[in-house]
């Protein structure tokens, strides 16, 4: 294997193992993880630096200060102050409830969301530092919780659910940030066809002296009309040089 593509899979594979390890991994691992590559000192060290930029911690798990931003870090902190207030579980309550939701027990799966609510803003935490706010994350969480205690039944024991219901918070988040990324690339691309139609109506306006019409945009850019008024009604019809017929 391609020696660049097989670092990449690498590393890929460290940063998975450290989100299912509450964002951390130990040095060892790393080391064990890239030892076939044979790295020397300073690649290992750009290995750490990476991790680290990513808000991963090695040997123990980065303070949320670290990665959190002051308003982020006051609602945590409110929000896990509310969360306190809820009933405390003990490990065999928390079994039972378990048990009683993949059995399709109502009340069981009440209880068991409260359980685990306090779970999510921690799962939420490594995500955080990818410009999406935490209470979006914490929100997805919630509704995957309030969905996934329904699931359950097919689940053969307790432990088993719970790894499941896990997994499905973390894939619940992971959607959330693959489609905000997803919506920002559009934008982005939406934002620069729409400036590109307004750089070149101001610059035939200023030829022409006027305002011009989408047919005379069309023919000096060549540019489609149907895509002209498109980018022009997605802009709010707010390219000034166009004239608004």
């Amino acid at each position: 294997m391609n020696k660049e593509l097989l670092f990449a899979e690498t590393l890929e594979h460290v940063m998975k193992t450290a989100k299912d390890q509450n964002n951390c991994i130990s040095e060892e691992q790393i080391r064990k993880a890239f030892k076939t590559l044979d790295l020397s000192g300073d690649q290992l060290q750009m290995v750490f630096d990476y991790l680290k930029k990513h808000t991963i911690g090695i040997g123990k798990p980065t303070a949320p200060e670290n990665y959190l931003t002051e308003k982020e870090t006051d609602y945590l902190k409110e929000y896990q102050e509310m969360l306190s207030l809820l009933p405390q579980a003990t490990e065999g309550e928390t079994e039972a409830a378990f048990l009683s939701a993949m059995a399709g027990e109502q009340d069981a799966q009440h209880r068991l969301t409260e359980i685990f609510l306090p779970k999510v803003p921690e799962i939420a935490r490594l995500y955080s530092n990818q410009g999406i706010l935490l209470d979006d994350l914490i929100g997805q969480g919630n509704m995957a919780v309030s969905e996934g205690v329904r699931m359950l039944g097919a689940m053969e024991n307790a432990k088993e659910a719970e790894g499941m219901l896990t997994k499905m918070i973390m894939d619940s988040m992971e959607e959330f940030v693959s489609s905000y990324f997803e919506e920002a690339k559009v934008d982005k691309e939406i934002e620069e066809r729409v400036n590109q139609i307004a750089e070149k109506a101001h610059e035939l306006a200023e030829e022409m002296r006027r305002k011009v019409t989408v047919e005379e945009l069309s023919e000096e850019t060549k540019i489609p009309e149907e895509e002209i008024r498109e980018v022009y009604r997605i802009s709010g019809y707010a390219i000034e040089d166009i004239e608004d017929k």
